[in-house]
């Protein structure tokens, strides 16, 4: 097997892109495709959080997980039916942290700015750091986590994936 080229910064911003903008299309089925079978999305609840496991998290889940509030967002009696949710995602900054040239997998950070619509605007800030995995063909997510720049604060409910 040889090595794996490193993605351009134009390759990368498109993983990313690409991403953001299922999520702002209310594309779930499709943006979960994006995640590897054991992939996760994670939200600590606290600056610095060691990991999911040991911590209580604002957003822990899995694919199995994803798929379940996937489908609860979308059920007819769902209350998140009641009103749009609506969502705007700008990412910059983006920056290649770690690269395996054996593998393909890569890790990478960027800052985000979200505005979710759902009753009310909010605002959310931070940084994204996905871990990318190379099946040969493609890179899925292996991890996605929201850092978010406030928190350890008090949020409402959270009701989609920021």
């Amino acid at each position: 097997m040889s090595d794996k080229n490193c993605p351009t910064t134009s390759e990368i911003t498109a993983l990313i892109n690409r991403e953001t903008e299922l999520l702002d299309d209310k594309k779930l089925a499709e943006w979960i495709a994006l995640f590897s079978e054991k992939g996760t999305y994670w939200m600590p609840v606290a600056i610095d959080q060691a990991d999911p496991l040991n911590h209580i998290s604002i957003f822990y889940d899995d694919v199995l997980m994803m798929n379940v509030r996937k489908h609860n967002l979308k059920h007819a009696r769902a209350p998140s039916k009641e009103v749009e949710i609506r969502s705007s995602r700008l990412t910059g900054n983006i920056r290649l942290l770690d690269f395996d040239a054996k593998t393909g997998n890569m890790t990478v950070k960027c800052n985000f700015q979200a505005v979710l619509y759902y009753n009310e605007q909010t605002l959310f800030a931070g940084q994204y750091i996905y871990k990318f995995i190379w099946t040969g063909e493609k890179y899925l997510i292996e991890q996605k986590k929201v850092n978010l720049i406030n928190c350890d604060a008090s949020h409402g409910t959270i009701i989609t994936y920021i």
